[in-house]
């Protein structure tokens, strides 16, 4: 199995790596088969116009190169966006932006944006906000 360059860094330079105490919400995923548990957690703020952002985001990932490497990547994909443009997140971004996934690893990146979503619908539960997801 052979990793991109960027898979790599991802993997062992993590972004965002870590836990977070008081997240605004939180997603978490797993996979039974191949053992690959994520836990992403995110702080919603507000930018100049008044909408909703990703103003913080982190992540516990157990698992593989690649589970370790989504993870990471979805982070830096999310930050700073409002929350609906951080819906619009797909698999594929992920994998495309860590140029390409093996086959047997799009699975991975499939997770990491199911613990993004997770975590924004965390959060409008929190707020007591009608699901947007």
């Amino acid at each position: 199995m052979s990793y991109t360059p960027q898979t790599i860094d991802h993997f062992q330079h993590p972004r965002n790596f870590g836990g977070m105490v008081d997240a605004d919400g939180v997603g978490m995923v797993g996979n039974p088969i191949c053992g690959d548990v994520m836990k992403l957690y995110l702080r919603v703020g507000r930018n100049k116009k008044g909408e909703e952002i990703v103003a913080d985001i982190k992540f516990e990932t157990f698992g593989c190169v690649a589970a370790i490497a989504t993870s990471s990547m979805i982070t830096e994909l999310a930050l700073g966006k409002t929350l609906q443009e951080a819906l619009k997140i797909k698999n594929k971004d992920i994998a495309t932006e860590l140029g390409e996934l093996p086959v047997e690893k799009i699975h991975c990146s499939v997770l990491a944006a199911d613990a993004l979503k997770e975590a924004i619908e965390d959060y409008f539960k929190n707020s007591g906000l009608k699901t947007q997801v």
